[in-house]
């Protein structure tokens, strides 16, 4: 008789330690930080910042995004942007349009609503200068 009560007592252990198991899964599922990296095509933010001795304007285009908290993304991607820059040239000389559309490329850090990024341009060859990649710096708001 004695070892009928301690099964009885041994299974209802067992059921109590089983239900626990399934809701800490069930919890771990719905509260655990979901960290994960995804293929983005836009994702609402727009961004002002400096490179290259003028101002740009972007809005982030296809990135790799890697989202470290609820409201927090890493972005590594394109950036579709419009140029504000005056042309430094000597007199006489045809200057390029003051605002000019480029594309660039870099990281993009978002928290909440804002955003902080680290874009880097290439300006092209010319006559006096080689082509190279400028860096820059800005910062924006996530909608």
């Amino acid at each position: 008789m004695h070892e009928i009560k301690s099964l009885c007592m041994l299974n209802k252990l067992a059921g109590v330690v089983l239900l626990q198991l399934l809701f800490l899964a069930v919890f771990h599922q719905t509260y655990a930080q979901q960290k994960a990296v995804k293929a983005s095509l836009f994702e609402g933010v727009v961004v002002a910042g400096y490179a290259d001795h003028g101002v740009y304007i972007n809005c982030t285009g296809p990135a790799i995004k890697y989202s470290f908290a609820p409201k927090g993304n890493i972005l590594l991607g394109l950036l579709p942007s419009l140029k504000i820059k005056e042309d430094q040239v000597e007199e006489g000389k045809p200057k390029n349009a003051w605002v000019t559309p480029t594309l660039g490329v870099g990281l993009t850090a978002v928290f909440r609503h804002i955003a902080v990024q680290l874009p880097a341009f290439y300006s092209p060859k010319t006559s006096t200068a080689d082509g190279k990649w400028k860096l820059g710096v800005g910062l924006g708001y996530k909608f």
